[in-house]
């Protein structure tokens, strides 16, 4: 492939695609086998902590489109932590999102392993773990356009699955669809300890779960620097996101907790599966299969375009290998790509040595390393802030809300997760990495003589000049 100036990525993200993978970033497989566990540690009381953790999410979104409009650029928080709190925090908030999403991937191309044997139980579980990297990362380098359409896709197929059960479980309820035309109602709800089960400290542990959950919806401001029209396109996804995400995730558990009591949720297999048997559809595990499968392929999918960004960022704040910031003739960071893609075959190779139950720390070290992305977000946007006059606030194309209000808010509820992690065995390991860590990228920083370097040169991550100011 022939490479161009590492300036200029293809802005070829629609706002089609933008909508799509602002949404199908944020469900995931999570939501279709990980919120029966959910469901148990806080009873129906669980949509609470989502509504919580969604108004987070949103204070944080409204934080990142506020940056992504007046600065789109690739490789978004890095290259925003580098202008605004300097090239360390650039350097360790890059290579975070970065490890961040390398152990996301490793833990979704085992999962597809394992969905493939549900209808080809000889194949070995590694096949299907290599096969989806090798096919995620050749859409990734194709062009960003191609990224965009499978992203499309595979989030249609999530929200039309989430749609369905949405439908299809509220005629159970209210017309006794499936149930000899017998309403079920929604007594489920209260009738089985009543609404708080758990009390609140379920609702405080089910917190941890619930922000997992979200990881992936920050993707908008990754795209920025390659979506047509950003100062259109980044607001409308945003402003859409969080009102979409609580009617799936609330919505669907709301229909799965009156179906069935919340107590016995994840006895009898998924609760996507038994709502769509109890209609009579008799391929109801497959198709729900396939959605998984599709929802972890798109995770992979996500990882990838993510990370050869990162790199990209990285690498023209001089923080990573100046070969990382090589474009190809389709204007897709290869290089960036290919190395990233290399050390999630990591992820093949694990699936010979680990039990499962590590893949449960990977992802809950992913988890801890994206919202310390999602804090230093929302500290940028407030230094930002702080560089403009009010007349230069005023003139914000897209500003956040409630400001500064939100952004401490939404730090609040994350350090609380942080804590609450320390109270899980199955988390609490995710600490303990996450020190290691960011002790061995703070030190890698100083070792390779990057901040002489950058104090030398004065080396900041070149960004559009602010549209609006």
């Amino acid at each position: 492939m022939s490479e161009k100036n590492a300036e200029n990525l293809h802005r070829g993200l629609q706002e089609r695609h933008i909508q799509l993978i602002a949404l199908g970033g944020a469900i995931g497989v999570g939501l279709f086998l990980g919120s029966a566990t959910a469901i148990k540690t806080a009873g129906p009381a669980l949509v609470v902590s989502y509504i919580i953790g969604g108004v987070a999410i949103f204070f944080m979104m409204r934080a990142l489109g506020e940056l992504a409009v007046s600065y789109p650029v690739a490789g978004s928080f890095s290259a925003y932590a580098n202008k605004f709190l300097g090239p360390l925090a650039g350097y360790v908030t890059g290579w975070t999102y970065w490890f961040t999403w390398i152990t996301t991937c490793m833990a979704e191309i085992t999962a597809v392993g394992v969905y493939i044997q549900f209808w080809f139980p000889q194949v070995p579980q590694w096949v299907g773990a290599l096969a989806i990297l090798v096919i995620m990362t050749t859409v990734n380098l194709i062009a960003v356009r191609a990224f965009g359409e499978f992203e499309f896709w595979f989030a249609l197929i999530k929200v039309v699955t989430i749609v369905t059960l949405i439908i299809l479980g509220l005629g159970m309820i209210v017309f006794g669809l499936g149930h000899h035309g017998v309403p079920i109602g929604f007594s489920n709800l209260w009738s089985h300890g009543g609404f708080f089960p758990r009390g609140i400290n379920g609702v405080m542990m089910a917190m941890v779960m619930v922000m997992f959950a979200y990881v992936g919806v920050e993707l908008i401001g990754v795209t920025a620097g390659e979506a047509q029209h950003p100062e259109k396109t980044i607001p409308a996804a945003i402003d859409k996101v969080l009102w979409r995400i609580l009617i799936f995730y609330v919505g669907s558990l709301l229909v799965i907790m009156s179906l069935y009591s919340w107590d016995e949720i994840g006895t009898k297999g998924s609760p996507f599966v038994l709502t769509f048997a109890q209609l009579g559809i008799p391929a109801a595990a497959s198709i729900i299969n396939f959605v998984v499968l599709t929802a972890a392929s798109s995770s992979c999918n996500s990882g990838i375009y993510s990370n050869g960004r990162m790199l990209y960022d990285l690498a023209l704040q001089k923080n990573a290998p100046a070969v990382l910031s090589r474009l190809s003739s389709h204007a897709v960071p290869h290089i960036g790509i290919i190395v990233s893609s290399c050390v999630m075959l990591i992820g093949v190779v694990l699936n010979y040595l680990v039990p499962a139950k590590v893949f449960i720390y990977v992802t809950s070290m992913g988890a801890l390393g994206v919202m310390f992305v999602w804090g230093i977000v929302l500290v940028v946007q407030m230094k930002y802030r702080r560089t403009l006059s009010p007349e230069e606030v005023a003139k914000l194309p897209y500003p956040s809300v409630l400001f500064p209000y939100a952004n401490w808010i939404a730090l609040a509820i994350m350090a609380f997760v942080v804590v609450l992690m320390a109270f899980d065995e199955t988390t609490r390991i995710a600490l303990y990495v996450g020190m290691v860590w960011f002790v061995l990228i703070v030190a890698s920083y100083y070792l390779f003589g990057l901040h002489r370097r950058h104090k030398e040169t004065g080396t900041t991550q070149p960004v559009p000049a602010k549209k609006v100011l």
